[in-house]
């Protein structure tokens, strides 16, 4: 990544935090990492270096700083220039698939060889795919440590190590010092049946007008939201748990508490609750575009930093806009609750008993692929939707539709209009949410065109073009009025 040293050190001295996990800094004289608004006093010109990434800092030597914690710096999202393919190996490394899968797998499904893979990943980010897998794991551990008063074995396990003695050497030779003697500096709080994560978010964040967002369009037994909290049931893989997040708009983080029946895919739920959130965005390029527009303006400056929410779960998501066609958004929950009751798993209140109101798991497409589109009609849908719903189960487990986040937009958004009931309005939202294109644009939309005052989607196209490549946050602002 090519940094100007002289503007990272101008950010430095004024600690300003839209550049935090923008670029972290090397003191030459101490061996330290740090982030750009780290509370030391700040280093001279000649004493620093710079870098795009913990990992390449980490790879150059340098250890990471405990008192501004790294880890816990903001990452990138979709409007931050790395390649495509970095860009999509990184987003599956940060949740985890190097923890179970090898580099050549991992390869594979990106349809690259490893070396190809490697060698990518050194030039844009100065590390290998292992090293880069290895500073998440550690980071996530040092979080743990920090945060929580878990046993060092399971916070092992959570950050992806095989094993306990792995995890102390790989401790050791990258912190100069035993776990065990960082717990020993934190007072974190013990909670027995549950794990607390931070995550941070690029300031501003305006995640009070997000969780509005999901809140009426909880899905009733699977999703709750109560004030600026969020609570869901979750199934990855064979794991079953819920988890509730906490935000905290106004200091620009939130708190993840899961159930420890989910920690052995953690990275997988931090990286999926980032998405929702869409805690990586960056809100002071996306605004000061944005703000351009006189359509646009008024919202901005009532609602900074304002997010696009994304998907906990692509399938989950993408069967509730289907149920969103044509009826109104308390209606879908109705019916969507009607689903998951029908074809859902149930909770085990004995395990991990979950907070008031979450009942089911949403079900996978392997449940409604099976489905007579008979049985799932008997919700209270019309035949056609019904088919719908079917139909694009049937295509995820195929695998003729990918409603990942590594999904090329334009493919997916067409696979998904060859599917019977499924226009570019549904397209463009499953885009917008499951895919985080930043770019989606249902321009058929009536509430956009009354925004915008406009007669077509055709005018309303062209009103919004000025906004690319940003569209979908200037419809959540139009949303938002």
């Amino acid at each position: 990544m090519d940094l100007d040293p002289d503007a990272c050190h101008r950010a430095l001295r004024a600690r300003d935090g839209r550049f935090d996990g923008v670029f972290y800094v090397g003191v030459t004289t101490t061996g330290v990492y740090c982030r750009p608004i780290c509370p030391a006093r700040t280093p001279g010109r000649d004493r620093c270096s710079f870098f795009g990434s913990a990992a390449e800092a980490e790879h150059s030597g340098f250890r990471a700083c405990l008192r501004c914690r790294p880890e816990l710096a903001p990452g990138h999202a979709r409007v931050d220039s790395i390649p495509r393919l970095v860009r999509t190996a990184a987003a599956q490394i940060e949740a985890g698939v190097l923890d179970e899968h090898s580099v050549d797998t991992l390869a594979r499904s990106l349809d690259v060889t490893a070396r190809h893979l490697r060698r990518a990943m050194e030039q844009q980010l100065g590390v290998s795919p292992v090293e880069l897998a290895q500073t998440r794991r550690l980071a996530r551990a040092k979080q743990l440590l920090h945060d929580t008063a878990l046993p060092i074995a399971t916070v092992a396990h959570a950050s992806g190590f095989g094993s306990v003695r792995r995890f102390n050497a790989a401790f050791r030779r990258r912190f100069d010092r035993a776990p065990s003697s960082l717990r020993r500096r934190t007072g974190a709080t013990r909670h027995d049946d549950t794990i607390d994560v931070q995550l941070s978010a690029r300031p501003p964040w305006d995640g009070s007008a997000l969780l509005k967002f999901l809140a009426g369009r909880a899905i009733p037994g699977v999703e709750r939201v109560d004030g600026d909290r969020y609570q869901r049931s979750v199934a990855v893989g064979p794991q079953r748990g819920w988890i509730s997040i906490q935000a905290h708009p106004d200091q620009g983080k939130a708190w993840l508490r899961l159930t420890l029946g989910l920690a052995p895919r953690l990275a997988d739920v931090v990286a999926r609750v980032r998405r929702l959130l869409d805690l990586d965005a960056r809100p002071d390029i996306i605004d000061a575009h944005l703000g351009r527009d006189p359509a646009l303006r008024d919202s901005i400056a009532r609602h900074p930093g304002l997010r696009v929410p994304g998907a906990f779960d692509g399938f989950e998501v993408a069967v509730r806009t289907i149920l969103g066609q044509q009826v109104t958004v308390r209606g879908a929950s109705t019916l969507t609750g009607r689903l998951v009751e029908r074809f859902g798993e149930a909770l085990d209140p004995s395990i991990d008993p979950p907070p008031a109101g979450l009942s089911h798991y949403f079900p996978p497409a392997e449940v409604l692929a099976k489905a007579p589109s008979s049985a799932v009609a008997a919700i209270g849908l019309p035949a056609r939707r019904a088919q719908t719903i079917v139909a694009l189960a049937r295509a995820v487990v195929e695998q003729r539709v990918e409603l990942q986040t590594s999904a090329d937009p334009d493919e997916t958004m067409a696979a998904l209009c060859e599917l019977p009931g499924i226009g570019p309005w549904s397209a463009h939202y499953i885009a917008m949410r499951v895919l985080e294109w930043p770019d989606a644009f249902p321009a058929s939309d009536l509430g956009i065109r009354r925004a915008l005052q406009v007669a077509t989607p055709r005018e309303a196209q062209a009103h919004a073009a000025r906004w690319a490549p940003w569209r979908a946050y200037g419809v959540m602002h139009l949303w938002s009025r």
